[in-house]
């Protein structure tokens, strides 16, 4: 059957109607004439694939990937770069809008290289995951990966390489050149709370809040970042796009006046609470995952700060009220978004200036109503191109009270 392409909605899918039934489709772009099949009924939508383009997009170019739709990671590598940012703005504005948010053209880009950019990626079996399928795809270089990656893929047999669900990490802004591969830990190894530091032993300061966690010398990773060193587990979260998460790191500092407190919630390992303690006379960091804020106190090592390791919901209940006011906050909640009560907690808090971000525009479109409910007011905005090539969204928006 015929359609014609309409707008590209969450998750990279163009919607249009047959017979007055929505139809999300793969692979296209808005305004194209398409044959299409149907594969999938549900009861209020079906899935479509292209059997023929009979009018492309001018925005439509070869992908530059022998991978491409066979592999499940990108899905807008068919689309000349420029149109991809237009898009992923478009429906970072339209989720906001649904949410009563009228953003006014206010969005601005951050972005990075299109290509070789991802430095942490996930081997599965060797290889990787085939879409809509169990099928392992033996890949000898990722368009997305940083050469360092590639270079492993082509010069590493697929026979030769681990096997399971394997992270791997390599970049030009780590001290490493190597690739580095999870390693398996033994579990009753010896709890090590110390590490390296300019060639000298230092002992990670004891903290009252979180306990019971193992520094992993043999999966630790330190990049250079705006001339700070950051270190992470290579297993742990951490941005996969290092090009653009400099850029973030200047602009969140940018839209910070400085002052006395300041609280990083979901803080991870300190990669964000590192730089704020540049501006901050202390830190609060708030992180329920305690392996990464053992990273966190050797990257925030002779900065006053406090790392509190529990999840935010409980932090609010048990700490919150014998913390000192906090002048800002910065917020960069999971993709579920913020807890119920830490939303709630920042609505009443009175904080002059809060930075949210976030890996999912939509529930960042509901936290931010909520704010906005209470009082605050969004002065800018800004969409993370982290991802190149897909339609995963992240976003920024500076709010102020």
């Amino acid at each position: 059957m015929k359609i014609i392409a309409e707008k590209i909605v969450f998750g990279g899918n163009s919607l249009t109607k047959i017979d007055g039934k929505n139809v999300f489709v793969p692979f296209t772009i808005p305004g194209e004439t398409l044959e299409v099949q149907i594969t999938k009924n549900f009861r209020d939508y079906d899935i479509a694939e292209i059997t023929s383009i009979i009018n492309p997009s001018n925005h439509r170019i070869e992908p530059p990937c022998k991978y491409y739709q066979k592999c499940g990671g990108c899905n807008m590598l068919h689309i000349d770069y420029d149109f991809q940012k237009k898009l992923r703005t478009q429906i970072l504005s339209d989720l906001f809008f649904q949410q009563g948010i009228d953003l006014k053209n206010q969005i601005e880009i951050i972005s990075g290289p299109s290509s070789n950019y991802r430095c942490r990626f996930q081997l599965n079996d060797g290889g990787l995951s085939e879409r809509s399928s169990n099928n392992i795809i033996p890949i000898e270089q990722c368009f997305c990966a940083e050469k360092k990656i590639n270079e492993y893929l082509q010069n590493t047999p697929f026979e030769k390489r681990p096997k399971g669900r394997i992270p791997l990490f390599a970049s030009d802004f780590s001290e490493k050149k190597e690739v580095m591969i999870y390693q398996e830990i033994q579990k009753n190894q010896e709890k090590n709370n110390s590490y390296i530091k300019n060639g000298k032993k230092k002992k990670i300061k004891k903290n009252v809040h979180f306990a019971g966690t193992v520094y992993s010398p043999e999966n630790a990773v330190t990049v250079t970042l705006n001339n700070k060193k950051i270190s992470f587990d290579v297993r742990g979260f951490f941005q996969s796009n290092l090009f653009v998460f400099e850029k973030v790191l200047n602009l969140i500092l940018q839209n910070l006046d400085g002052g006395k407190n300041i609280l990083d919630m979901y803080a991870g390992c300190g990669s964000i609470s590192a730089f704020l303690s540049e501006l901050y006379e202390n830190v609060v960091l708030v992180e329920h995952n305690r392996d990464a804020l053992v990273y966190a106190e050797q990257n925030l090592h002779e900065k006053k700060h406090t790392s509190f390791g529990m999840s935010g919901a409980m932090w609010i209940k048990n700490c919150a009220s014998s913390c000192l006011p906090f002048d800002a906050c910065v917020i960069d909640p999971p993709r579920s978004g913020m807890e119920k009560e830490v939303c709630d907690y920042l609505c009443s808090s009175n904080i002059k200036k809060i930075i949210s971000l976030s890996c999912d525009p939509s529930t960042h479109a509901r936290d931010c109503k909520k704010l906005i409910q209470a009082g605050y007011k969004i002065k800018k905005i800004y969409l993370l191109d982290f991802y190149p090539n897909t339609s995963h969204i992240e976003s920024l928006v500076v709010f102020q009270k």
